[in-house]
């Protein structure tokens, strides 16, 4: 699976992009929304770990873009990374645009079994 991390914690992105290539994922880390747009236009990723709380605008609107694009270009997989829970104000608000919502610090199991379901 092709995989576009989106998160502006760099060491947090590239050490979750090193568990998914051990896993046997391609992924591609972006530290910013803009960064993850102009990655998605690029290229095809099957699934995106976008965080809520980046710094040039919210992880919610990479996530109406995303889903706004065509299909071809659209990640099939939209996963919230947060530390806001799904109970917060802005985990709430990202329930309707993203297909899971994980709580960081990410649980790689969890993450990893969201990866594998079939679609």
């Amino acid at each position: 699976m092709n995989v576009l991390i989106v998160d502006d914690n760099v060491a947090a992105a590239d050490l979750l992009q090193e568990l998914l290539t051990l896993q046997d994922h391609t992924a591609r880390c972006t530290y910013t929304a803009q960064q993850a747009l102009d990655a998605a236009a690029a290229e095809h990723f099957d699934a995106a770990l976008i965080d809520l709380s980046l710094p040039d605008f919210p992880g919610t609107e990479v996530a109406r873009r995303l889903r706004s694009a065509p299909a071809e270009r659209s990640p099939k997989l939209l996963i919230a990374i947060s530390g806001f829970s799904v109970e917060d104000a802005a985990g709430a608000a990202a329930r309707e645009l993203f297909d899971h919502h994980l709580q960081k610090p990410i649980d790689i199991g969890e993450l990893a079994a969201i990866l594998e379901a079939p679609r």
